[in-house]
């Protein structure tokens, strides 16, 4: 069966001076439709880079990059722009609200670069709202809510679209534990339902509820494997 995500011994280098940094050094992964990876590494590992690559927002310097059976790197920047709108649904750690727009506006935003009309769109972006519990606040802006409902509003917007990848870059980092615990909770509910969830954290005790870890040190995979989880 072809993969979801191929990484073929890819390699992410960056100047620095006189010197090459090698943020991904020589990388090969794969990931099947349906799994929820941890990718775990501290600050300067190349975990960032590695999402960075998978998520489309940057091409390995060599190396090969196929998603759902195309090679990335041989995309133009409109057909990656496509793929990031399409396929895989973002949420940060920073949430990425615009301050001015409301929640319903928010979630409405991935929608509206896919050509929605605005009847469809917002049908659409008040369903992902009331998935997240929050089908009443869609008139509040961000400064209006607290940030665990600012992080929902971020899921509402990633998960409107229907991508089939879910890409969570520390998605508990500026959450309290109760909060941080349900973020997670819907994200194996998400895998559940189907949708293949790529999380990237330093945090040991958030990897340890995904089903599958991948550590990432010094631009290197040294630890691949898979785990059981309570909530299946």
């Amino acid at each position: 069966m072809e993969h979801l995500i191929e990484l073929r011994d890819v390699y992410k280098i960056y100047p620095m001076g006189s010197e090459q940094v090698h943020a991904l050094d020589g990388i090969s992964l794969t990931i099947d439709r349906g799994e929820f990876v941890a990718i775990v590494g501290q600050s300067g590992s190349g975990k960032s880079t590695m999402m960075n690559v998978l998520g489309c927002l940057d091409i390995p310097t060599y190396g090969e990059y196929w998603l759902d059976g195309q090679n990335v790197r041989e995309l133009t920047d409109k057909q990656l722009s496509h793929i990031r709108n399409k396929q895989i649904g973002f949420i940060f750690q920073g949430y990425n609200l615009i301050p001015e727009l409301t929640a319903l506006e928010n979630v409405e935003l991935p929608l509206i670069y896919q050509g929605i009309g605005p009847g469809k769109r917002q049908e659409l972006a008040q369903r992902a709202l009331e998935r997240v519990g929050l089908g009443s606040r869609g008139g509040h802006r961000p400064s209006e809510m607290s940030g665990g409902q600012q992080q929902r509003v971020a899921i509402a917007r990633a998960i409107s679209t229907s991508p089939p990848i879910i890409m969570a870059d520390e998605p508990t980092g500026a959450l309290d534990s109760k909060t941080g615990q349900e973020v997670l909770a819907f994200l194996q509910q998400l895998n559940r339902e189907g949708s293949t969830v790529i999380l990237i954290t330093h945090d040991n005790g958030i990897a340890a509820t995904a089903r599958r870890i991948v550590r990432v040190s010094d631009g290197k995979i040294v630890e691949d494997h898979a785990q059981e989880v309570d909530w299946l």
